[in-house]
């Protein structure tokens, strides 16, 4: 099962599962381009210059997510060592991410992709060999575990991973509790991994708009409402985990927020939840969250943001999500490759845990504890 199943949009129609075959051009081949004044990148804790760059990813330093790759600015790569890879969980995320690792992208051309391990017993696909959990844990070709399992599993597999001195990719939420992802974060830095957390929201067309409208506006008010089919809770977590992308597209677009309160309409015998969380900006500007999932919800989203300048009601058909997910690898190579700041890490940790405490504390107050 496709743990993104709630994946934002309905208008993308998990365009970037079904985009078989349309991910991009291929990288050009070595010698294909002149290496004269091209820097050298080298592989966190190496001690050489194991990697040569003759391009880089455009990173937009605001947001920390990567412009649109036009053909100049594709990472065009020649490393002479690559990272192995394992993928944890084989529903539609690890297979898009199976797909993306085989072919040849840029990013892909710096990992190489040793296996998978799942639950069921499939022995292989598309010639890539299952793996036993302890086999991927101790491999010492496996330095980087990509986790596209459901949501509850995060924590665990995350932890197991990093102490076995892997590099780890996560789809979001990484963990279900703020203070799981703290635990963890510090591990990583323990450790000196990578622990990434996808955030594909992102890197959509529609966000690229949005953050674009609300540039230099002032805010007065604004409402954001998901629907979808029912989700499994004890799989996927409370709501406000579960949903927690359009948590993350609010704080992007207008800072961090405060909780003001928050309910939960629940009909467990009918498989129906809304939550309706009140935020506020630090302008004290009022921001309404809702999540509604139940059968017959379609997948769709509706938003109203009202500035002193206007009103936008939605969101136009802005164009097809194509490789979102590889675009999220792309920035996770990038960490592998030591090319993002410490400053931008830290700003994009920071929204992280203020997200994951924001949709803790709505928890909290939708289900108190009695």
């Amino acid at each position: 099962m496709f743990h993104k199943a709630d994946k934002f949009l309905s208008n993308t129609t998990d365009s970037e599962m079904d985009d078989k075959g349309t991910s991009g051009a291929p990288a050009p081949r070595p010698g294909s381009q002149s290496e004269q004044g091209n820097p050298r990148v080298r592989r966190p804790g190496c001690s050489g210059g194991a990697w040569r760059l003759r391009g880089e990813l455009l990173l937009d330093l605001g947001t920390h997510w990567p412009k649109p790759l036009k053909e100049e600015t594709k990472m065009n790569a020649e490393p002479e060592k690559k990272f192995g890879v394992v993928v944890v969980g084989v529903g539609r995320a690890g297979s898009v991410r199976m797909r993306d690792l085989r072919n040849p992208h840029a990013s892909s051309s710096f990992l190489n992709l040793i296996g998978f391990v799942s639950r069921r017993d499939l022995g292989s696909i598309d010639e890539v060999q299952q793996m036993s959990l302890e086999d991927a844990l101790s491999s010492q070709e496996v330095e980087v575990a990509y986790i596209c399992s459901e949501s509850a599993s995060h924590e665990d597999y995350i932890r197991k991973f990093l102490n076995a001195g892997k590099h780890v990719l996560v789809e979001y939420p990484m963990t279900l509790s703020l203070a799981a992802a703290q635990e963890l974060w510090e591990l990583a830095e323990q450790k000196g991994r990578v622990l990434h957390e996808e955030h594909i929201e992102l890197l959509m067309e529609e966000f690229a708009f949005l953050k674009k409208e609300v540039v230099g506006k002032e805010l007065l008010k604004g409402s954001l409402l998901f629907t979808a089919g029912p989700l499994e809770e004890e799989r996927f977590g409370f709501l406000a985990f579960s949903g927690i992308s359009r948590l993350t597209w609010l704080v992007s677009l207008f800072g961090e927020l405060s909780l003001v309160s928050a309910t939960l309409e629940e009909r467990k015998e009918d498989q129906y939840m809304k939550m309706t969380v009140y935020l506020e900006t630090e302008n004290k500007c009022p921001l309404s969250w809702i999540e509604e999932k139940g059968p017959g919800l379609k997948r769709n989203r509706y938003l109203s943001f009202h500035f002193k300048s206007g009103s936008l009601e939605n969101v136009p058909n802005v164009g097809v999500n194509k490789n979102i997910f590889l675009k999220d690898q792309n920035i996770f190579v990038q960490k592998l490759l030591g090319q993002l700041s410490e400053k931008e890490l830290a700003a994009e940790k920071k929204r992280i845990l203020h997200c994951l405490s924001l949709a803790e504390e709505i928890q909290k107050y939708c289900r108190p504890k009695k």
